[in-house]
C-alpha cells in the first residue's frame, strides 16, 4: 500500500494507555487526526485536556469492552488507519484463558470491524504486539532473535501446564496468539481486504508516563519494577533481565510505519539493543541505577540507590534482538539508556508516592 500522509485520520484503540497515549501525541504532532477509543468518558476527557492544543484534530469514542462482538464497529468508520494497542498486560491471571481470550478477541474484533465497517479509505492496520511473540528462553549461550522467529515455548507451556504455567508465559502466549490471529485473519480474508497489516514488537517499555495515574497502585505494569528499583524497594541485580526501549521510540515507530510505504506486511522489532554496544544493550537493573547516576549529579536522584556500580557490564545476556529491519526500512535511531532512564526516573520520582 502507498504511504499514509499527514492529515489522514488514525483510529488508536486503548488511547489512554501508557504506550498509546504517546502514539496519539506523536501522531498529532506529525499532522495526523486521531480518533481514540477509551473505556470511559473520564479517560476521554483526560485526553481532551492533555491534547487541547490539537482540539480540531482529536476526538474520542467510548468502547467499554473490546472483547464484545462489534465493539469497534462505529469506531472504524471513516478512518484511514487503525493502530490497535489495546490488550491486557498483567501477570495475575490464574486461568490462561483469562488473559489469552481477551487478547485474541480484541484483535480479531478490530479486524472484523475493519472488514465489515471500514471504508475504502482504510489503507493500513497496525497491531502493537511484543517481543514476547518472538523470544524463547535461552538457558546456555546466546541467541539473536529476529522478526522471522516465533515464541513456541510459551504456547507449549500453556498446553502442557495450563493454570500451572508461569504468569510470564501466560502473558507471552496471549501476545503470541493474538498476533498469530491477526496474520491468520489477513490470510483467510485476503480476497476481501484492501488494506495491509503491520505489527510492532517492543520489549520492556520505559519512559515518562502521560496517562492519568492516581496512585502507585495504578502505575502501568511495565514501570512497576523500574519504580521499585530506583526507590530501593527491589534489589538491583546485575543479572540479565531482558531488552528495553523508550516509549517515545515506540510511538515514533507507529508514525514511521504509516509514512513508509515499504512497511506494509512487515513485523518490526523496536528495541534499543546492539550486540556489541553496552549502552544500547539488553539490561540488568544495575544498569538502570548506573544510568541514573551517570553524568552530573542531580538532586532529584539523591535518594536513588547505587547498588554495585558497573557490575552489570560483564553480564552474559542470553537473549539479543536483531533490529536491522527497523533501521533499514524505517531509518530508525533509538534513544540511549541514559536519557530513557533519567527521563523516566524524574517523572516517577516527582510524583512523590
Amino acid at each position: 500500500m502507498p504511504s499514509i500522509p499527514p492529515g489522514s485520520k488514525v483510529l488508536v484503540t486503548g488511547a489512554s494507555g501508557f504506550i498509546a497515549i504517546w502514539i496519539v501525541k506523536y501522531l498529532l504532532q506529525n499532522g495526523f487526526s486521531v480518533r481514540g477509543t477509551v473505556r470511559s468518558i473520564e479517560k476521554g476527557k483526560h485526553l481532551q485536556e492533555l491534547f487541547k492544543e490539537y482540539r480540531s484534530q482529536f476526538e474520542y469514542i467510548v468502547v467499554g469492552d473490546m472483547a464484545v462482538d462489534g465493539a469497534f464497529d462505529e469506531a472504524v468508520k471513516g478512518v484511514d488507519v487503525i493502530e490497535h494497542t489495546a490488550s491486557p498486560f498483567h501477570f495475575h491471571a490464574e486461568d490462561p484463558d483469562d488473559i489469552i481470550k481477551p487478547a485474541i478477541q480484541g484483535t480479531t474484533n478490530i479486524l472484523e470491524s475493519a472488514l465489515n465497517y471500514g471504508t475504502t479509505s482504510l489503507k493500513r492496520v497496525v497491531v502493537l504486539a511484543s517481543t514476547a511473540c518472538i523470544i524463547e528462553p535461552i538457558l546456555e549461550g546466546q541467541k539473536v532473535f529476529s522478526e522471522k522467529d516465533w515464541n513456541r515455548f510459551s504456547l507449549k507451556e500453556i498446553e502442557e501446564k495450563g493454570r500451572g504455567a508461569t504468569a510470564a508465559h501466560k502473558y507471552r502466549a496471549s501476545k503470541t496468539l493474538a498476533e498469530k490471529a491477526a496474520w491468520n485473519f489477513m490470510k483467510i480474508n485476503a480476497d476481501k481486504i484492501s488494506w495491509d497489516l503491520v505489527t510492532i514488537q517492543p520489549p520492556f517499555v520505559w519512559g515518562p508516563p502521560l496517562q492519568a495515574i492516581s496512585s502507585l497502585n495504578s502505575l502501568n505494569t511495565s514501570l512497576v519494577d523500574f519504580y521499585n528499583t530506583i526507590t530501593g524497594k527491589m534489589e538491583a541485580s546485575p543479572a540479565h533481565i531482558g531488552n528495553w526501549v523508550d516509549v517515545r521510540d515506540v510511538a515514533e515507530a507507529h508514525v514511521k510505519v504509516l509514512t513508509t510505504e515499504e512497511a506494509g506486511g512487515e513485523r518490526f522489532i523496536i528495541c534499543a539493543c546492539e550486540v556489541l554496544r553496552h549502552h544500547l544493550a539488553p539490561f540488568s537493573w544495575q544498569d538502570v541505577l548506573d544510568a541514573v547516576h551517570s553524568g552530573p549529579s542531580e538532586e532529584i536522584f539523591s535518594t536513588v540507590p547505587r547498588g554495585v556500580p558497573g557490575s552489570g557490564k560483564n553480564t552474559l545476556h542470553n537473549v539479543l534482538m536483531d533490529t536491522s529491519k527497523a533501521k533499514d526500512i524505517l531509518k530508525f535511531k533509538f534513544t540511549e539508556i541514559e536519557k530513557a532512564v533519567k527521563d523516566t526516573a524524574k517523572s516517577l520520582l516527582s510524583r512523590q508516592w
